[in-house]
């Protein structure tokens, strides 16, 4: 793209590419001098009535004036954006900066012109929308802080862009035009309007790909056997309802059939739309049949083929080229290497993957990043030995390969408000914008549990996914996940187990838990493990190993009915001789007591009986289809007679009784529940960021401003912290430096006795173990003895670097630290100094800005926390205080996000206050934070 000729070079930061309302994509860029003819071609598309909309009078043509007018542009004063699509413009929007009278200007001048212009074939599909949050963006850039527009009355449309955006505004009417006014600065509601749009459209991007009209399968071999084939077939098996068709380049003149299907050597021989191309030939010819695809107004790939950044720098290449060039198509790809997707729904019924079994309909969306996960998952989910028993269907299921284009993120997004999906587990390897997943994981916990297992944890993200750098640990991702919502787990089989109880059972209302079986032995198995992951469980109630199915039926529903109790575990074994009839028997007395009391879950730990579990499992919403309902599904070959799925159906709206072959595996999943439902609770009561009168939010800017011209990188000095963090509220006890003895006895006289002696040399700071510390100084000759000793131990006061600190009351030390990660954003973290933290990882984290039920909740979240609350008969410390330090850390870092780390250690705190004795502050220019800039999708 040729450079612009006038005052900057192009900006090449400014080329984005959006998701649409419709799901479909476009590509938004600067206008440059090289776009003449595709600014005409546009334009002679625009219908008659939108011309007159933009000019306010007949304009048939542009004259060479207008059309060197709006492509030459000097990118600060004068800014043309366009969308296109298959490279040509299908909207355009300008803006020319003004002065007070109207009349074009330079800077300082902060207002500006603004004008869209849309094909008439593409309005409706939100492309106004985004290209205004790009123009506002590169305006407010451009230190152009309002916008003007001139709109006519009847343009209702464009009106409507403007004040839906959520920008403060104002409106005025004179000589028959409306003239609209709005500052660019970024609203909550702005924000909240840029998410639900890109909320929406992400859904919609997705819903193409999982619910399409018609499907392609190009790469589709001649001959049985081979990926595309395999595809081929497993959609035709599964009794897809929409328009199927192979395609082979390969195939004979005249040959209009394979398997069944449609045949056809290029989509473009298709006679109709295609909404699906799944993409199976080998990379170097994946780009011809892009173009093939994006020529055909096919609206989504999903790419099997391999070879791509999996297999290395050449490959990460080719991936990069393939996400442009179906970019600029308007296509979105899952993949490349991907297994597939699918959609049991009875509407759509799609298997477009290489797994050759449909998997039972259900309430259970599925996404996994690697496509062999995502056959583990598949396969634990149908089956009922060797892990957890019972039959759960999967609504959607999507394994995003190198997911170079739609990732969990985009997934999210659709199952939000999918009615199909109650639940949503998640394998992820990589998170590429922990920031949106954060912010995503959040909304949807709150109205439907996401289980997320995370792979790769201590390991780099496998080679095909690109990632943003993090400098956290994986534990601290994790706590900021759990404090959205996400359930944690570990393996694949708490992902599995947590789900079917999510899936199957109500949330529980607190951590009470009944036990009863007939086990006693499995009683108290199921009691400690209860014990262990912080539930509180009743005694286990044994009802001996002759107790009948009457007798199991009575206890639960008694179990059930106590107000005291908020979920039930029962244990069972099988007794001698008795067989499947004795299973159905029990479970229809549990399925009966446990229909009488809906609102509390009931699981089940079992010891070898595959009858009692399919009875469990047997209920409407996840029943296998018959033949009859659907002739093409194939159901999955049983191999033992454990695994054979059941035919009866519970009664509609009934649960499903959960079963587990272990007691730990089934609490463990409850325990999470638990958690998951508390969270719940406290979600609809976040609380608030609280104001502090005495915080200098402008003083500390200033302060900010002036030490940031000092370089772009700084650790600021013992008096500049305490400068800084004193306009927030947080006072520091000053440390005076004593390079002599003298100058020891000096700084005590300053500050007042008792004092403390301290060596603050890296090797020894913050390591009282190593008596790098006198404390309790009580006069000058104990000063200066101590003084003594330390240089004797340690060296030369040169060396040892020691200050004078006058005494803070004693309490619990502990440390506050805050950090402004790149790829997560702003982390606040708590906890007990020295080996509690250091050596045991005993840390707590909030993402920020903090709220007060949340720095109440963080200092209560680490294991050594009763230290803090009169451990062991000591005195409780002063949380409160505790707590307002942690806010108002929080508000310096949110208000300032120069301010990108904060360390606070030790803090000392007393039975009443507390006393910051060490303080680290550190400066620079902030990363960019694209989740306040204009919708993007990641760059390529």
């Amino acid at each position: 793209m040729q450079t612009s000729p006038d005052r900057h070079e192009y900006p090449a930061h400014w080329e984005a590419d959006v998701v649409l309302r419709d799901g479909g994509t476009a590509r938004i860029r600067p206008i440059t001098v090289d776009d003449a003819e595709r600014l005409v071609s546009f334009y002679e598309q625009v219908s008659d009535e939108s011309k007159y909309y933009r000019f306010f009078a007949p304009y048939p043509r542009l004259s060479a004036k207008d059309v060197h007018r709006f492509t030459h542009h000097d990118f600060v004063d004068r800014v043309g954006l366009a969308a296109t699509v298959g490279g040509e413009f299908i909207a355009t929007v300008r803006y020319d900066r003004i002065g007070a009278d109207g009349t074009p200007a330079s800077a300082p001048a902060d207002e500006a012109e603004v004008a869209f212009l849309v094909q008439d074939a593409h309005q409706g599909r939100g492309v106004a929308s985004a290209l205004l949050e790009h123009i506002a963006a590169v305006a407010r850039e451009r230190d152009i802080r309002r916008f003007a527009a001139e709109v006519l009355p009847a343009n209702n449309k464009m009106i409507k862009v403007f004040t839906d955006a959520g920008y403060t505004q104002k409106r005025s009417f004179e000589d028959g035009v409306v003239r609209l006014e709005f500052d660019l600065e970024p609203t909550d509601r702005s924000l909240a309007v840029q998410y639900a749009r890109e909320h929406r459209a992400e859904a919609r991007s997705v819903q193409r790909l999982l619910a399409p009209g018609s499907v392609a399968v190009i790469g589709a071999g001649r001959t049985p056997g081979g990926v595309g084939r395999s595809v081929l077939g497993n959609i035709r098996d599964a009794g897809y309802t929409g328009r199927l068709y192979a395609v082979n380049r390969a195939l004979p003149e005249g040959q209009k059939e394979l398997d069944g299907v449609p045949a056809h050597r290029s989509v473009r021989d298709i006679d109709g739309p295609v909404d699906l191309a799944v993409v199976a030939v080998p990379a170097e010819h994946v780009p011809e049949v892009v173009t093939e695809c994006g020529e055909h107004g096919v609206q989504g790939l999903v790419v099997v083929s391999a070879g791509y950044a999996e297999s290395g720098t050449e490959g990460r290449e080719r991936q990069r080229a393939l996400v442009r060039q179906a970019r600029t198509y308007g296509m979105r790809i899952i993949g490349p290497n991907a297994f597939g997707i699918i959609n049991t729904s009875p509407r759509v019924r799609l298997n477009a993957s290489l797994a050759p079994e449909t998997p039972r309909p259900g309430r259970i969306g599925l996404f996994a990043q690697s496509g062999a996960i995502g056959i583990a998952l598949l396969s634990r989910l149908h089956r009922r030995g060797g892990g957890v028993t019972g039959v759960t269907g999967v609504s959607t299921f999507v394994s995003s390969g190198n997911r170079a284009d739609v990732s969990g993120n985009d997934v999210l997004q659709y199952w939000y408000e999918d009615p199909d999906t109650d639940v949503v587990l998640m394998y992820l390897e990589s998170i590429g914008n922990p920031r949106k997943f954060t912010r995503l994981a959040r909304r949807t916990a709150a109205a439907k549990p996401l289980v997320v297992v995370q792979g790769a944890r201590h390991a780099a993200a496998p080679q095909g996914h690109a990632v943003r750098a993090t400098r956290l640990p994986h534990t601290t991702v994790s706590a900021l996940l759990r404090q959205a919502g996400v359930i944690r787990v570990d393996t694949i089989t708490e992902l599995v187990d947590a789900g079917l109880l999510l899936a199957r059972q109500p949330l529980p209302a607190g951590p009470r838990v009944a036990i009863l079986g007939n086990s006693e032995s499995l009683g108290l198995l199921t009691y400690d493990a209860c014990l262990a992951e912080g539930l509180r469980p009743h005694p286990p109630q044994d009802l001996t190993t002759a107790a009948s199915a009457a007798d199991f039926h009575t206890a639960l529903s008694r179990a059930l009915a106590d107000d005291r109790c908020d979920a039930v575990v029962v244990t069972a074994i099988p007794a001698v001789g008795e067989g499947s009839v004795a299973d159905a028997a029990l479970a229809d007395a549990l399925r009966s007591a446990a229909a009488a009391a809906p609102a509390k879950p009931v699981l089940v730990v079992h010891v070898e009986l595959g009858g009692l579990a399919e009875a469990l499992s047997a209920a409407a919403s996840t029943a296998p289809q018959t033949e009859a309902d659907n002739p093409r599904h194939i159901a999955p070959r049983p191999t033992s007679t454990e695994e054979r799925l059941p035919t009866a159906e519970a009664p509609e709206g009934q649960h499903l009784i959960p079963a587990y072959p272990a007691a730990e595996r089934a609490v463990r999943a409850l325990a999470q529940a638990v958690s998951y439902a508390q969270w719940r609770r406290d979600a609809t009561d976040p609380g608030k960021v609280p104001e502090y009168e005495d915080i200098d939010e402008k003083g500390a800017a200033t302060l900010i401003d002036g030490l940031l011209t000092r370089g772009q990188g700084l650790t600021l000095g013992t008096e500049e912290t305490c400068d800084l963090l004193g306009h927030y509220g947080i006072h520091v006890h000053r440390a005076l430096p004593a390079p002599t003895p003298d100058a020891a006895a000096e700084a005590a006289r300053t500050l007042g006795y008792p004092v403390a002696l301290k060596a603050t040399a890296p090797h020894l700071r913050h390591r009282a173990d190593l008596g790098g510390v006198r404390l309790d100084l009580a006069d000058e000759d104990q000063l200066r003895r101590s003084y003594t000793e330390l240089t004797e131990l340690f060296g030369a006061p040169e060396e040892l670097r020691p200050v004078v600190q006058r005494m803070a009351p004693r309490g619990v030390d502990v440390v506050v630290r805050a950090v402004i990660d790149p790829a997560a954003g702003a982390v606040l973290s708590f906890g007990l100094a020295g080996a509690a933290s250091q050596l045991l990882g005993d840390t707590a984290h909030r993402l920020i800005p903090v709220t007060d039920k949340e720095a109440t909740s963080l200092v209560r979240s680490i294991r050594t926390a009763p230290l803090l609350f009169g451990w062991r008969g000591s005195a409780p410390a002063d949380t409160r205080a505790l707590e307002e330090l942690l806010l108002r850390v929080s508000r310096l870092v949110d208000d300032h996000p120069e301010v990108v780390a904060v360390t606070l250690e030790p803090v000392v705190v007393a039975s009443h206050g507390l006393s910051v004795l060490g303080a680290s502050v550190r400066l620079a220019p902030p990363p960019a934070r694209d989740d306040l800039g204009p919708r993007t999708l990641p760059a390529y």
